[in-house]
């Protein structure tokens, strides 16, 4: 019998979180679901929230705010312990979901039938939607590379964004109601094949917030997997909300992760001069962020 592990990591959003877990609950599927929640340092009686509402839910507390990479790990050390050996591995799927992401009732059996059709799939994700009913960009990417890096940061992939070459990151020239391989999907909703979690490793809980998706996808595709948007399938994310009452902290980790991101994966092979510029870009970009949100009004400033 297959299986699906979703794991959501929760910082401070019972509110969320007791949606995300009713639409999870609220999921046709045909096959059984394992669900783990991270309560990852809350102060807002999250934990209390799951036991006394979901008790079936697998909670884990940490003390602490480990980040999406670390409370993630939590739940997935155990997650890869408790599965039996073998070829059963490779049919046992684990579902990252943001507790602002919301499913819709036939997601997760979709998403998972993919991987059943798709043997030499890694990850798979769906259509995501923001509240607006635009598509989330994030839900499908390439990596940033040292060229499309400049072009997003030099915002060009913005000014073009049916150029192939431009809009490469975030591939808006692309049909978003067609299905495609991609290099990345968001951690809002990533569905991974057990086996290339055996192969690639957990995630790399150095990114704090931003951007271990895409270092995961990238381990992944090294070990021979491959990674899918799949547009049948649809998610909403209320895109924010679980980073909107902290700010000057992650606007840092979010440039952070991509000067960590291009210098674990790129700067060996890369100019040292580029290397330099790309740094420099990241940096004022970084800049430049923490300098709009000073200006901000008060009520709007976002400082923890």
């Amino acid at each position: 019998m297959t299986c699906v592990s979703v794991v959501i990591v929760n910082h401070n959003t019972a509110d969320l979180l007791a949606r995300c877990l009713e639409h999870l609950y609220a999921s046709v599927v045909d096959r059984p679901l394992d669900i783990w929640v991270v309560d990852n340092g809350s102060r807002d009686n999250s934990a209390a929230l799951v036991r006394e509402r979901f008790p079936d839910v697998r909670l884990i507390v940490s003390p602490r705010n480990l980040g999406f990479a670390g409370g993630n790990n939590l739940a997935l050390r155990r997650i890869l312990a408790e599965a039996p050996p073998g070829p059963a591995r490779r049919n046992h799927y684990v579902l990252l979901l943001n507790t602002d992401c919301f499913v819709e009732p036939d997601t997760i059996a979709l998403t998972a039938q993919f991987l059943d059709r798709q043997p030499d799939v890694g990850i798979v994700g769906p259509k995501v939607l923001l509240p607006d009913g635009r598509l989330d960009l994030a839900c499908r990417r390439s990596f940033p590379t040292p060229a499309s890096a400049f072009w997003k940061l030099t915002g060009l992939s913005r000014r073009f964004p049916n150029s192939p070459r431009f809009a490469r990151y975030n591939l808006t020239y692309l049909d978003p109601d067609k299905t495609y391989e991609v290099d990345s999907v968001m951690g809002a909703y990533m569905m991974v094949r057990l086996a290339a979690i055996d192969d690639a490793g957990l995630l790399d809980d150095r990114f704090f917030m931003y951007g271990e998706d895409l270092d995961w996808a990238y381990r992944i595709k090294q070990h021979g997997w491959r990674v899918f948007y799949y547009a049948d399938a649809r998610a909403l994310h209320v895109k924010g909300a679980t980073s909107s009452r902290q700010s000057y902290r992650l606007i840092v980790e979010f440039y952070r992760a991509m000067y960590l991101f291009h210098r674990k994966h790129y700067a060996p092979d890369t100019f040292v001069l580029l290397n330099w510029l790309i740094t420099a870009g990241i940096v004022a970009r970084g800049g430049y962020a923490l300098f709009r949100n000073l200006l901000r009004p008060a009520g709007a400033k976002r400082v923890a």
